[in-house]
């Protein structure tokens, strides 16, 4: 007699994550900045935006950085050398803080946990791995990477490419209660922001 499978259990959250790190190389990179923004898998938010995480991470002066870093995050490098930056062992505790706030203390099972989610996620989970122990252990097993759709609608819509660097094209696609940030393309809490409109895009125009 055939048995039926029982229905899979929902997500309990999407955990849109991103970091700027020092250098593609893994041995040598360190993280400069990190931003998370949960929502549930309806893309609504889960906290309010004033509990969003945006961190700049305290950089030895002397730790080694990328040209593209050098030239393209000045910025960015001089918060984390300031004052205004804090250690890496204390940006763990905030992320691993604002998950268990948004849905409860970490499941005893891996499949129950929050998805990391967002553009390229792996090399995130990656940073995860090496930087924020806490965090990473609140983490599902799987990713939401939204990377995966975006080839699919360019391989099929090439004349219609998403645009994430643009505030204007992220701002219009945004779920309805989440409002456009600050800042631009390769700052975290933007680019947390343009995944996230980006994934609404895709659900409303390739999966609805």
């Amino acid at each position: 007699m055939p048995t039926t499978k029982p229905p899979s259990t929902p997500t309990p959250a999407y955990l849109w994550f991103d970091t700027e790190f020092t250098s593609l190389e893994a041995s040598q990179a360190r993280l400069l900045q990190v931003a998370l923004l949960v929502t549930d898998s309806h893309l609504n938010r889960l906290n309010p935006p004033e509990d969003d995480l945006n961190i700049c991470i305290a950089l030895e002066p002397d730790a080694p950085v990328s040209g593209w870093v050098e030239e393209n995050l000045a910025d960015l490098l001089l918060r984390c050398r300031s004052e205004a930056a804090i250690p890496v062992a204390d940006a763990d505790r905030q992320l691993a803080a604002l998950v268990d706030t948004a849905i409860g203390r970490a499941a005893k099972d891996i499949a129950d946990r929050p998805v990391l989610a967002g553009n390229a996620v792996h090399m995130d989970l990656l940073m995860a791995r090496l930087f924020l122990p806490e965090f990473e252990k609140r983490l599902h097993y799987r990713l939401l990477d939204v990377s995966t759709l975006k080839i699919f609608w360019n391989d099929t819509h090439p004349d219609q490419p998403f645009d994430k660097d643009a505030p204007g094209v992220v701002a219009a696609n945004l779920p309805p209660g989440i409002a456009p940030p600050a800042g631009e393309a390769h700052d975290a809490y933007y680019d947390i922001h343009a995944s996230l409109a980006e994934m609404n895009c895709y659900r409303t125009r390739l999966l609805a």
